[in-house]
Protein backbone atom coordinates (compact mmCIF):
# COMPACT_ATOMS: atom_id res chain seq x y z
CA UNK A 1 0.00 0.00 0.00
CA UNK A 2 1.32 3.27 -0.98
CA UNK A 3 0.71 6.07 1.43
CA UNK A 4 2.45 9.54 1.18
CA UNK A 5 0.50 12.16 3.33
CA UNK A 6 -0.18 11.26 6.84
CA UNK A 7 -1.68 13.93 9.77
CA UNK A 8 -0.68 12.78 12.92
CA UNK A 9 -1.04 14.52 16.42
CA UNK A 10 2.40 14.01 18.46
CA UNK A 11 2.82 14.82 22.06
CA UNK A 12 6.25 14.80 23.31
CA UNK A 13 6.72 13.53 26.97
CA UNK A 14 6.37 15.54 30.33
CA UNK A 15 9.31 16.48 32.57
CA UNK A 16 9.31 14.59 35.50
CA UNK A 17 8.53 16.38 38.55
CA UNK A 18 11.37 17.79 40.93
CA UNK A 19 11.04 16.25 44.80
CA UNK A 20 10.27 18.26 47.93
CA UNK A 21 12.54 16.86 50.66
CA UNK A 22 14.82 17.19 53.29
CA UNK A 23 17.67 15.08 54.66
CA UNK A 24 17.08 13.23 57.97
CA UNK A 25 20.00 11.50 59.31
CA UNK A 26 21.12 10.13 62.58
CA UNK A 27 24.36 12.41 63.91
CA UNK A 28 23.80 15.54 60.81
CA UNK A 29 21.74 17.91 62.25
CA UNK A 30 20.12 20.52 59.98
CA UNK A 31 20.67 18.52 56.69
CA UNK A 32 18.97 20.46 54.88
CA UNK A 33 16.76 20.20 51.24
CA UNK A 34 17.86 17.38 49.21
CA UNK A 35 14.96 17.32 47.03
CA UNK A 36 16.49 16.19 43.34
CA UNK A 37 15.55 17.45 40.02
CA UNK A 38 12.65 15.67 37.97
CA UNK A 39 14.31 13.86 34.54
CA UNK A 40 13.75 15.05 31.04
CA UNK A 41 10.61 14.12 28.92
CA UNK A 42 11.14 12.37 25.92
CA UNK A 43 11.16 14.25 22.13
CA UNK A 44 9.66 13.05 19.18
CA UNK A 45 12.27 12.66 16.45
CA UNK A 46 11.97 11.36 12.66
CA UNK A 47 14.66 9.71 11.42
CA UNK A 48 15.27 8.95 7.67
CA UNK A 49 16.11 5.60 6.17
CA UNK A 50 16.78 4.52 2.93
CA UNK A 51 14.75 1.36 3.59
CA UNK A 52 11.14 2.65 3.52
CA UNK A 53 9.85 4.01 0.56
CA UNK A 54 6.20 4.47 2.20
CA UNK A 55 4.16 6.16 4.77
CA UNK A 56 2.08 3.03 5.69
CA UNK A 57 3.11 2.50 9.28
CA UNK A 58 2.42 6.07 10.32
CA UNK A 59 -1.57 5.55 8.88
CA UNK A 60 -2.95 3.90 11.54
CA UNK A 61 -0.92 6.15 14.56
CA UNK A 62 -3.05 9.07 14.67
CA UNK A 63 -1.57 9.90 18.10
CA UNK A 64 2.51 9.75 18.63
CA UNK A 65 3.00 10.01 22.62
CA UNK A 66 6.96 9.61 24.14
CA UNK A 67 7.28 8.71 27.63
CA UNK A 68 7.54 11.22 30.52
CA UNK A 69 10.62 11.16 32.68
CA UNK A 70 10.72 9.91 36.37
CA UNK A 71 10.00 12.69 39.47
CA UNK A 72 13.23 13.21 41.21
CA UNK A 73 14.02 11.90 44.95
CA UNK A 74 15.70 12.47 47.91
CA UNK A 75 19.22 12.51 48.67
CA UNK A 76 19.34 14.85 45.54
CA UNK A 77 18.74 12.49 42.82
CA UNK A 78 18.03 12.87 39.91
CA UNK A 79 15.12 11.26 37.56
CA UNK A 80 15.51 9.34 34.89
CA UNK A 81 15.23 11.45 31.22
CA UNK A 82 13.12 8.96 29.20
CA UNK A 83 14.00 7.62 26.04
CA UNK A 84 13.29 9.83 23.19
CA UNK A 85 10.72 8.06 20.42
CA UNK A 86 12.37 7.48 17.27
CA UNK A 87 10.36 7.20 14.18
CA UNK A 88 11.73 6.33 10.96
CA UNK A 89 10.14 7.66 7.66
CA UNK A 90 11.46 7.48 3.93
CA UNK A 91 14.07 9.70 2.61
CA UNK A 92 12.20 12.43 1.44
CA UNK A 93 9.66 12.94 3.96
CA UNK A 94 8.41 17.03 4.63
CA UNK A 95 7.11 17.57 7.79
CA UNK A 96 4.92 20.80 8.17
CA UNK A 97 3.18 22.44 11.32
CA UNK A 98 -0.44 22.96 11.00
CA UNK A 99 -0.89 26.01 13.40
CA UNK A 100 1.81 27.68 11.95
CA UNK A 101 1.94 26.36 8.33
CA UNK A 102 5.63 26.24 9.04
CA UNK A 103 8.08 23.42 7.69
CA UNK A 104 9.44 21.65 10.58
CA UNK A 105 11.50 19.80 8.40
CA UNK A 106 13.02 18.33 5.27
CA UNK A 107 14.47 14.94 5.23
CA UNK A 108 16.78 14.39 2.19
CA UNK A 109 19.71 12.18 3.35
CA UNK A 110 19.11 8.79 4.69
CA UNK A 111 19.76 8.69 8.87
CA UNK A 112 19.27 12.77 8.71
CA UNK A 113 17.55 13.48 12.03
CA UNK A 114 14.60 16.15 13.23
CA UNK A 115 13.66 16.86 16.36
CA UNK A 116 9.37 17.45 16.01
CA UNK A 117 8.28 17.64 19.39
CA UNK A 118 10.76 18.31 22.19
CA UNK A 119 10.61 16.92 25.73
CA UNK A 120 9.65 18.72 28.84
CA UNK A 121 12.31 19.61 31.17
CA UNK A 122 12.32 18.29 34.14
CA UNK A 123 10.82 20.23 37.46
CA UNK A 124 13.95 21.68 39.79
CA UNK A 125 13.54 20.04 43.52
CA UNK A 126 13.42 21.80 46.47
CA UNK A 127 17.56 21.65 46.59
CA UNK A 128 18.14 24.24 43.48
CA UNK A 129 16.12 26.92 45.19
CA UNK A 130 17.86 27.34 48.52
CA UNK A 131 19.44 30.53 48.80
CA UNK A 132 21.32 32.49 52.07
CA UNK A 133 17.69 34.20 52.68
CA UNK A 134 16.03 31.05 52.50
CA UNK A 135 17.72 27.74 53.65
CA UNK A 136 14.90 24.99 54.08
CA UNK A 137 12.66 25.85 50.97
CA UNK A 138 9.62 23.74 50.56
CA UNK A 139 9.21 24.95 47.39
CA UNK A 140 9.85 22.63 44.02
CA UNK A 141 8.23 22.87 40.70
CA UNK A 142 5.98 19.97 38.64
CA UNK A 143 8.03 18.93 34.91
CA UNK A 144 7.37 20.90 32.24
CA UNK A 145 4.88 19.65 29.69
CA UNK A 146 6.19 18.26 26.21
CA UNK A 147 5.38 20.23 22.87
CA UNK A 148 2.30 19.06 22.01
CA UNK A 149 1.90 19.54 17.92
CA UNK A 150 -0.62 18.68 14.99
CA UNK A 151 1.41 18.07 11.80
CA UNK A 152 1.17 17.18 8.32
CA UNK A 153 3.54 14.67 7.32
CA UNK A 154 4.34 14.36 3.32
CA UNK A 155 6.22 12.06 0.92
CA UNK A 156 7.85 13.35 -1.87
CA UNK A 157 9.89 10.57 -3.45
CA UNK A 158 13.43 11.37 -4.35
CA UNK A 159 14.13 9.59 -8.14
CA UNK A 160 16.72 11.25 -10.45
CA UNK A 161 14.47 10.40 -13.06
CA UNK A 162 10.59 10.82 -13.59
CA UNK A 163 8.82 9.55 -16.40
CA UNK A 164 5.63 11.43 -17.28
CA UNK A 165 3.26 10.72 -19.91
CA UNK A 166 -0.37 10.15 -20.66
CA UNK A 167 -1.68 6.73 -19.76
CA UNK A 168 -0.52 3.64 -21.32
CA UNK A 169 1.93 5.10 -23.41
CA UNK A 170 4.67 2.61 -22.09
CA UNK A 171 6.25 4.22 -19.21
CA UNK A 172 5.77 1.29 -16.74
CA UNK A 173 6.99 -1.05 -19.88
CA UNK A 174 10.02 1.24 -19.91
CA UNK A 175 11.16 1.25 -16.26
CA UNK A 176 10.56 -2.85 -16.20
CA UNK A 177 13.11 -3.66 -18.87
CA UNK A 178 15.86 -0.80 -17.45
CA UNK A 179 15.45 -1.82 -14.10
CA UNK A 180 14.64 -4.65 -11.52
CA UNK A 181 10.98 -3.16 -10.96
CA UNK A 182 8.12 -5.30 -11.54
CA UNK A 183 5.27 -2.77 -12.05
CA UNK A 184 1.92 -3.75 -13.17
CA UNK A 185 1.54 -3.67 -16.64
CA UNK A 186 -1.82 -3.63 -18.85
CA UNK A 187 -3.20 -2.68 -21.67
CA UNK A 188 -5.51 -0.68 -20.08
CA UNK A 189 -5.19 2.96 -18.77
CA UNK A 190 -4.51 3.85 -15.05
CA UNK A 191 -3.03 0.25 -14.76
CA UNK A 192 -0.13 2.38 -12.76
CA UNK A 193 -2.05 3.44 -9.85
CA UNK A 194 1.07 4.11 -7.24
CA UNK A 195 4.82 5.64 -8.14
CA UNK A 196 7.43 2.48 -8.73
CA UNK A 197 11.03 2.83 -8.63
CA UNK A 198 13.70 1.64 -9.95
CA UNK A 199 17.28 1.12 -9.99
CA UNK A 200 19.14 1.63 -12.86
CA UNK A 201 22.74 0.49 -13.43
CA UNK A 202 24.62 1.97 -16.38
CA UNK A 203 28.17 0.58 -16.01
CA UNK A 204 29.64 1.64 -12.44
CA UNK A 205 26.87 4.11 -11.85
CA UNK A 206 23.46 4.18 -11.05
CA UNK A 207 20.21 6.41 -10.80
CA UNK A 208 17.05 6.15 -9.08
CA UNK A 209 13.81 6.42 -12.23
CA UNK A 210 10.55 6.89 -10.94
CA UNK A 211 7.52 5.36 -12.87
CA UNK A 212 4.29 7.58 -11.72
CA UNK A 213 0.50 7.35 -12.97
CA UNK A 214 -0.13 8.75 -16.31
CA UNK A 215 -1.22 12.37 -16.21
CA UNK A 216 -4.19 13.66 -18.10
CA UNK A 217 -5.78 17.30 -19.20
CA UNK A 218 -6.38 18.83 -16.08
CA UNK A 219 -4.15 17.13 -13.61
CA UNK A 220 -2.66 20.10 -12.12
CA UNK A 221 -6.32 20.92 -11.11
CA UNK A 222 -7.30 17.66 -9.70
CA UNK A 223 -8.14 15.38 -12.86
CA UNK A 224 -7.52 11.63 -12.76
CA UNK A 225 -4.29 10.80 -10.75
CA UNK A 226 -2.02 13.43 -11.77
CA UNK A 227 -2.32 15.81 -8.65
CA UNK A 228 -1.84 13.22 -6.99
CA UNK A 229 1.51 11.73 -7.90
CA UNK A 230 2.49 15.20 -9.52
CA UNK A 231 4.44 16.49 -6.12
CA UNK A 232 6.78 13.61 -6.44
CA UNK A 233 8.24 14.77 -9.75
CA UNK A 234 9.14 18.24 -8.39
CA UNK A 235 12.51 16.65 -6.85
CA UNK A 236 13.87 14.67 -10.31
CA UNK A 237 17.08 15.97 -11.32
CA UNK A 238 15.50 15.15 -15.02
CA UNK A 239 12.01 14.61 -16.70
CA UNK A 240 11.93 11.84 -19.13
CA UNK A 241 8.55 12.55 -21.18
CA UNK A 242 7.49 9.47 -22.79
CA UNK A 243 5.47 9.55 -25.76
CA UNK A 244 3.66 6.94 -27.88
CA UNK A 245 4.62 7.85 -31.47
CA UNK A 246 2.57 5.16 -32.75
CA UNK A 247 -0.86 6.43 -31.53
CA UNK A 248 -2.34 3.45 -30.72
CA UNK A 249 -5.08 4.84 -28.77
CA UNK A 250 -6.04 7.18 -31.74
CA UNK A 251 -4.12 10.31 -30.20
CA UNK A 252 -2.12 13.04 -31.52
CA UNK A 253 1.00 12.70 -30.20
CA UNK A 254 1.61 16.72 -30.78
CA UNK A 255 -1.33 17.55 -28.88
CA UNK A 256 -0.37 14.88 -26.17
CA UNK A 257 2.76 16.74 -25.21
CA UNK A 258 1.20 20.33 -25.37
CA UNK A 259 -1.12 18.73 -23.00
CA UNK A 260 1.88 17.15 -20.64
CA UNK A 261 3.96 20.74 -20.54
CA UNK A 262 0.88 22.45 -19.99
CA UNK A 263 0.00 20.71 -16.70
CA UNK A 264 3.68 20.57 -15.65
CA UNK A 265 3.72 24.57 -16.02
CA UNK A 266 0.35 25.19 -14.36
CA UNK A 267 1.66 23.12 -11.31
CA UNK A 268 4.71 24.24 -10.67
CA UNK A 269 7.13 26.59 -12.70
CA UNK A 270 9.78 25.07 -11.34
CA UNK A 271 8.59 21.89 -12.51
CA UNK A 272 7.87 22.74 -15.84
CA UNK A 273 11.68 24.50 -16.43
CA UNK A 274 13.54 21.44 -15.23
CA UNK A 275 15.92 19.45 -17.86
CA UNK A 276 13.59 17.45 -19.97
CA UNK A 277 14.65 14.42 -22.35
CA UNK A 278 12.20 13.00 -24.43
CA UNK A 279 11.38 9.34 -24.93
CA UNK A 280 9.89 8.45 -28.49
CA UNK A 281 8.48 4.97 -28.12
CA UNK A 282 6.81 2.45 -29.65
CA UNK A 283 9.04 3.04 -32.65
CA UNK A 284 8.71 -0.74 -33.57
CA UNK A 285 5.08 -0.14 -34.67
CA UNK A 286 3.42 1.19 -38.00
CA UNK A 287 2.87 4.94 -38.65
CA UNK A 288 5.48 6.05 -35.57
CA UNK A 289 8.50 6.93 -38.10
CA UNK A 290 5.73 9.13 -40.06
CA UNK A 291 4.66 10.65 -36.51
CA UNK A 292 8.43 10.93 -35.07
CA UNK A 293 8.99 13.11 -38.15
CA UNK A 294 6.00 15.39 -37.81
CA UNK A 295 6.70 15.86 -34.25
CA UNK A 296 10.13 17.07 -34.88
CA UNK A 297 9.38 19.55 -37.75
CA UNK A 298 6.41 20.88 -34.42
CA UNK A 299 9.50 21.09 -32.37
CA UNK A 300 13.01 20.97 -33.80
CA UNK A 301 14.87 22.17 -30.52
CA UNK A 302 13.82 18.75 -28.40
CA UNK A 303 16.20 16.00 -27.45
CA UNK A 304 14.34 12.96 -28.75
CA UNK A 305 15.82 9.64 -28.34
CA UNK A 306 14.04 6.54 -29.96
CA UNK A 307 13.38 3.12 -28.45
CA UNK A 308 10.73 0.12 -28.02
CA UNK A 309 9.90 -1.05 -24.83
CA UNK A 310 8.59 -4.24 -26.44
CA UNK A 311 11.68 -5.18 -28.65
CA UNK A 312 14.27 -3.18 -26.52
CA UNK A 313 15.64 -1.52 -28.57
CA UNK A 314 17.07 1.60 -28.22
CA UNK A 315 16.97 0.54 -24.36
CA UNK A 316 20.52 0.61 -23.95
CA UNK A 317 21.46 4.41 -25.81
CA UNK A 318 18.22 5.47 -23.39
CA UNK A 319 20.28 3.89 -20.10
CA UNK A 320 23.24 5.79 -20.75
CA UNK A 321 21.83 8.86 -22.35
CA UNK A 322 20.53 9.62 -18.94
CA UNK A 323 23.27 8.59 -17.17
CA UNK A 324 25.41 11.34 -19.24
CA UNK A 325 22.64 13.67 -18.65
CA UNK A 326 22.62 13.47 -14.71
CA UNK A 327 26.21 13.62 -14.70
CA UNK A 328 25.93 16.82 -16.56
CA UNK A 329 24.00 18.43 -13.25
CA UNK A 330 25.33 19.66 -10.73
CA UNK A 331 24.44 17.86 -7.07
CA UNK A 332 22.97 21.56 -5.82
CA UNK A 333 20.42 21.83 -8.96
CA UNK A 334 18.60 19.00 -7.33
CA UNK A 335 16.03 20.57 -5.13
CA UNK A 336 14.70 23.95 -5.51
CA UNK A 337 16.15 26.57 -3.39
CA UNK A 338 12.91 28.13 -2.89
CA UNK A 339 10.98 24.67 -2.72
CA UNK A 340 8.48 25.82 0.13
CA UNK A 341 8.10 29.31 -1.47
CA UNK A 342 4.36 28.27 -0.86
CA UNK A 343 4.72 28.47 2.87
CA UNK A 344 4.70 31.68 4.77
CA UNK A 345 7.96 32.23 7.27
CA UNK A 346 7.35 34.37 9.99
CA UNK A 347 9.73 36.83 11.74
CA UNK A 348 8.70 36.58 15.69
CA UNK A 349 8.58 39.85 17.37
CA UNK A 350 9.68 40.47 21.31
CA UNK A 351 6.25 40.69 22.37
CA UNK A 352 5.08 39.99 26.00
CA UNK A 353 4.69 36.14 26.33
CA UNK A 354 0.66 36.75 27.83
CA UNK A 355 -3.14 38.26 26.46
CA UNK A 356 -5.94 39.30 28.54
CA UNK A 357 -9.01 39.69 27.75
CA UNK A 358 -12.77 40.02 29.77
CA UNK A 359 -15.44 37.27 29.32
CA UNK A 360 -18.37 38.64 31.38
CA UNK A 361 -17.37 39.12 35.00
CA UNK A 362 -14.03 37.16 34.67
CA UNK A 363 -10.33 38.18 33.20
CA UNK A 364 -9.06 35.39 31.12
CA UNK A 365 -4.94 35.33 30.77
CA UNK A 366 -3.88 33.34 28.02
CA UNK A 367 -0.21 32.74 26.83
CA UNK A 368 2.00 29.91 26.16
CA UNK A 369 5.05 30.88 28.49
CA UNK A 370 2.27 31.85 31.71
CA UNK A 371 0.26 28.72 30.69
CA UNK A 372 3.70 26.38 31.30
CA UNK A 373 4.47 28.15 34.29
CA UNK A 374 0.95 27.40 35.79
CA UNK A 375 1.25 23.97 34.91
CA UNK A 376 4.86 23.31 36.82
CA UNK A 377 3.66 25.39 40.16
CA UNK A 378 2.94 23.18 42.75
CA UNK A 379 -0.24 24.98 44.86
CA UNK A 380 -0.44 22.82 47.23
CA UNK A 381 2.49 24.55 48.49
CA UNK A 382 2.49 28.28 49.92
CA UNK A 383 5.72 29.03 49.13
CA UNK A 384 5.35 27.96 45.18
CA UNK A 385 2.27 29.96 45.06
CA UNK A 386 3.76 33.06 46.33
CA UNK A 387 6.37 32.74 44.02
CA UNK A 388 4.33 32.08 40.78
CA UNK A 389 2.34 35.30 42.03
CA UNK A 390 5.67 36.83 42.23
CA UNK A 391 6.42 35.74 38.97
CA UNK A 392 2.98 37.37 37.06
CA UNK A 393 3.55 40.58 38.86
CA UNK A 394 7.32 40.81 37.41
CA UNK A 395 5.60 40.05 33.68
CA UNK A 396 3.44 42.67 33.87
CA UNK A 397 -0.01 40.65 34.58
CA UNK A 398 -1.00 42.60 37.54
CA UNK A 399 -0.05 46.15 36.36
CA UNK A 400 -2.56 45.41 33.19
CA UNK A 401 -5.26 44.24 34.75
CA UNK A 402 -5.37 47.44 36.77
CA UNK A 403 -5.26 49.94 34.34
CA UNK A 404 -7.84 47.26 32.27
CA UNK A 405 -10.33 48.33 35.17
CA UNK A 406 -9.70 45.04 37.23
CA UNK A 407 -10.79 45.28 41.16
CA UNK A 408 -10.36 43.83 44.23
CA UNK A 409 -12.33 40.27 44.49
CA UNK A 410 -12.81 40.01 40.51
CA UNK A 411 -11.92 36.60 39.29
CA UNK A 412 -8.58 35.84 36.61
CA UNK A 413 -8.34 32.74 35.09
CA UNK A 414 -5.85 30.85 33.51
CA UNK A 415 -6.43 27.68 32.18
CA UNK A 416 -8.80 26.04 34.60
CA UNK A 417 -7.44 27.52 37.39
CA UNK A 418 -9.10 30.67 38.61
CA UNK A 419 -6.94 33.24 40.91
CA UNK A 420 -9.12 36.32 43.25
CA UNK A 421 -7.70 39.69 42.03
CA UNK A 422 -6.36 41.92 44.68
CA UNK A 423 -5.56 45.23 44.17
CA UNK A 424 -1.84 46.21 45.55
CA UNK A 425 -1.55 49.37 46.89
CA UNK A 426 2.24 49.71 46.86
Amino acid sequence: MFIDEVTLKVIAGKGGDGCTSFLREKYVPLGGPDGGNGGKGGSIIFKADKGLRTLVDLRYNKILKADAGEMGRGRNQTGASAMDKIIMVPIGTTVKDLSTNLIICDLTKDAQECVIAKGGRGGKGNAAFMTNKNKAPYTSELGEPGEEKNILVELNLLADIGLVGFPSVGKSSIISVISAAKPKIADYHFTTLIPNLGVVKADDYSYVVADLPGLIEGASEGVGLGDKFLKHIRRCKVICHVLDMAQVDNRDVIEDYKIIRNELKKYDEHLYNKKEIIVANKMDLDGSKDNLERFKKEFPDLEIIEISAATKNGIKELIFKLKDVLLSIPDEETFEKNEFEDYVLYEFKHEKPYKIKKEGSKWIVSGPELEKLLKMTRFNSDESALRFAAKLKNLGVDDELKELGAKTGDIVCILDKEFEYEERLY
